[in-house]
């Protein structure tokens, strides 16, 4: 699942620092004690590049990859997306370009095959620490494809009151479902052991019950009013809409949540995104700056015929 990227060119690659700093970098143990950074954005070790036309910098975080791209015009309080997997995959069909035009910056740090296990929590961690430190906001707009939707809810549902809005396309809501393949969806026998090990479950049965899937833990991100918007394929044979994203509709509307579903009928789990992503961007816009806990919890339920 998810083998295709969308390639990008680097046109320019300016070391700061060298790139022996680069390598070196880590997760600063004082970090915790600096103040927050203002002005233009800096991080220890950094490389400079372009990524799709936008100032990107690369640098490490608790020994993971990472990186942040400016938006030309930056907004106040400087706003930010953080796609948690696959950040080249179908950019173009994604709300990124559109947030980044708005001035929103835009993340990733790189946790491999995780599956949003303790292990990935714990850099993510460490990452939005080091960016908040820099000056971004102190909300973020997750964006979780596919398997990132493990990444995307696992950590907000551990940081409610740090997200912003939770835009999920086509993601993996219940291992049970994918890898697990349980139900009507394929599954992946050799992704599956490797989220079995990563959670360190000691068997099938253990992995099987496990209580902390995106569909079991929604109550923290009702309570705390972020607006969730997902995009989905109809006929996805991969992360079946009805094992998925059908279950956390129903019980975050039962919870007061605000979510909105576009659906994309006869389309399957690939290309994520949509031809057109300006309803997502707008959604995100919309709901931005009202998410937390005095955000209205409203439902809208849209079609979009892609």
């Amino acid at each position: 699942m998810m083998k295709k990227h969308i390639a990008f060119f680097c046109l320019a690659l300016l070391p700061v620092g060298g790139v022996a700093r680069l390598a070196a970098a880590s997760a600063d143990p004082l970090l915790a004690q600096a103040p927050r950074q203002q002005g233009s954005l800096s991080f220890p070790g950094e490389m400079i590049d372009l990524w799709h036309g936008y100032k990107r910098h690369q640098f490490m975080v608790d020994g993971c990859k990472a990186w942040v791209v400016e938006p030309a015009k930056p907004l106040p309080g400087k706003p930010w997306s953080w796609c948690l997997q696959f950040p080249e995959a179908f950019t173009a069909r994604t709300p990124v370009p559109g947030l980044l035009a708005a001035g929103y910056h835009h993340a990733h740090i790189d946790v491999g095959n995780t599956f949003g296990s303790p292990a990935a929590i714990r850099h993510f961690n460490a990452f939005y620490e080091m960016l908040t430190r820099a000056g971004l906001s102190d909300k973020v707009v997750l964006a979780g494809l596919s398997r990132g939707g493990l990444y995307a809810y696992r950590w907000a549902c551990e940081n409610p009151g740090k997200v912003s809005v939770i835009y999920a396309d086509a993601p993996v809501c219940d291992m049970k479902s994918w890898p697990g393949g349980r139900g009507k969806g394929k599954g992946s026998k050799a992704d599956w052991d490797a989220a079995m090990k990563c959670y360190g479950f000691r068997d099938e049965a253990a992995a099987l019950a496990y209580p902390s899937n995106p569909i079991d833990t929604l109550a923290p991100l009702a309570k705390a009013g972020v607006p969730l918007i997902h995009v989905v394929g109809d006929a996805d044979n991969i992360v079946p809409v009805i094992e998925n994203t059908a279950i956390i509709e129903e019980r975050y509307k039962q919870l007061g949540g605000s979510i909105e579903v576009i659906h994309k009928p006869g389309v399957g789990h690939h290309p994520h995104g949509m031809d057109d992503p300006k309803p997502v961007v707008d959604f995100i816009l919309r709901h931005a700056s009202f998410a937390g806990p005095s955000s209205q919890n409203t439902t809208n339920t849209a079609t979009s015929r892609n």
